[in-house]
């Protein structure tokens, strides 16, 4: 695989629908787009329990939440460089993009 299409399998856990812009059919960039978006939303859904439960929420459920999600996209993005197509660990089973 060529040098750009690499980033572009990074650059799916930062802004998710970039592969799918570039190309639909491509099997690899649907899978780096579809595990970016379930990682976003994730990362959107620990933000919002985590900000509505007093003290809990805040000093336990946001930083290990997003610490972990933080942890996800990191061990994603090295396996988009290293072309590998690698589920994420419990949310990867879903597929939202098809």
């Amino acid at each position: 695989m060529k040098e750009t299409n690499k980033w572009i399998c990074v650059l799916a856990y930062m802004i998710f629908f970039i592969p799918i812009l570039v190309d639909r059919e491509n099997e690899e960039y649907r899978f780096h787009a579809n595990e970016g978006l379930i990682l976003f939303i994730v990362w959107v859904a620990i933000s919002i329990i985590g900000s509505f439960i007093p003290v809990v929420g805040w000093f336990v459920i946001l930083p290990v939440g997003e610490f972990f999600c933080l942890v996800l996209a990191i061990m994603d993005m090295i396996n988009g460089y290293n072309e590998k197509m690698k589920e994420l660990p419990i949310i990867g089973k879903y597929k939202l993009i098809k």
